[in-house]
């Protein structure tokens, strides 16, 4: 039955979805109504909705009312992710630390490693997941595992066959794999690389190649994940210089992931970035660098589902996300104490810190 919201009550049952003036689902059917989706619904000027059980519903549903805020502000991804993270990169570092010219790379212990933690995935947020340990001159460690998961979902996201998921994921993996040929004391530099490490560095998509070129358990694509994540679909990337059509899906892929996670990361001569804004700048890097339609997938799906996100804001205020518009997904609506900051109208402000 229709009910205006005046006549709410606290623990009714929505009958069906709420929707925003501009078509966004505010409320699924079956949300439980309570002191803050009532704050919400007013603040949407929502006129009446559509109410299952009215009335005796608080009775019968306090309990999921009561577990509500758990399930919408989880604020640790559970123990066994953080732990296959972890062993997946205690496993990485030992292959850098024990690799020396001639020797093969471990790559069914990589692969198997990493399938334990894509059994994970589904506990894995990209926006909030953190490193439960981190140091700075493991940075490119933690960016190769996070990329790994972050390319599995990407896999699934734009529609690439199944037997290509596990395959996405050990590019994400093994891209920036040629590191183990750069010379270490430029990799664990504390400051910002001159001109001429930069070159260096840049050496390591043809080495990473070179190491996985004649690998016959990983397929083609993972191979030129680590050849072509820095090129750009306007040939200025390297080090080829090559185009779109040149560039293997995978490595379309991977390059999305292995920026928003160089980015998002904390490296010692720079401090990570919020990843709303790592969104803005990758949005705008689709405009001629990065494939475009993988960008707006990767941001419509990791800026889905987070409502009751607490985030900060660039005036150090906190908030809870309450909507997020499809049109500007990095631009969410923000309630603080009670006002709704919408910043894809109030764009002196953005999202500084993901707080949980």
């Amino acid at each position: 039955m229709t009910t205006p919201l005046s006549h709410v009550k606290l623990g009714d049952k929505l009958g069906e979805d709420v929707l925003t003036p501009h078509g966004g689902v505010l409320f699924n059917k079956g949300k439980i109504v309570t002191p803050r989706a009532l704050e919400i619904l007013q603040a949407f000027l929502v006129p009446s909705v559509v109410i299952d059980s009215p009335l005796n519903a608080l009775a019968r549903n306090k309990g999921e009312a009561a577990a509500e805020p758990n399930n919408t502000k989880q604020t640790t991804p559970p123990s066994s992710l953080q732990d296959e993270y972890e062993k997946m990169v205690a496993l990485l570092k030992r292959t850098f630390n024990d690799y020396a010219p001639g020797l093969s790379l471990p790559v069914m212990d990589l692969r198997t490693q990493l399938e334990k933690l894509l059994q994970q995935a589904g506990s894995y947020n990209v926006l909030t997941f953190s490193p439960r340990t981190f140091n700075e001159q493991d940075y490119w460690l933690h960016n190769s595992v996070a990329c790994s998961i972050t390319s599995y979902l990407m896999a699934q996201w734009v529609k690439l066959p199944q037997k290509d998921w596990m395959q996405v994921a050990l590019g994400g993996l093994l891209h920036d794999i040629g590191n183990i040929r750069v010379d270490r004391m430029i990799l664990m530099k504390p400051t910002k690389l001159t001109d001429v490490e930069h070159e260096e560095i840049k050496r390591h998509p043809m080495q990473g190649y070179q190491l996985l070129k004649n690998v016959a358990a990983i397929n083609e694509g993972v191979k030129l994940a680590a050849l072509q994540h820095h090129e750009r679909v306007d040939g200025s990337g390297y080090p080829q210089g090559i185009e779109s059509s040149e560039i293997h899906p995978y490595a379309k892929i991977v390059a999305i992931a292995d920026i928003f996670h160089a980015m998002t990361l904390n490296k010692s001569y720079q401090k990570a970035i919020s990843p709303y804004i790592v969104l803005e700048q990758i949005q705008s890097d689709s405009f001629g660098k990065l494939d475009p339609g993988y960008v707006r997938i990767f941001i419509e799906k990791v800026t889905q589902f987070h409502n009751g996100t607490v985030v900060r804001l660039n005036d150090d205020r906190i908030g809870e996300i309450v909507f997020s518009d499809s049109m500007h997904p990095t631009r969410p609506w923000v309630s603080i104490d009670g006002k709704i900051i919408n910043l894809t109208v109030e764009r002196q402000y953005h999202i500084t810190e993901v707080v949980r």
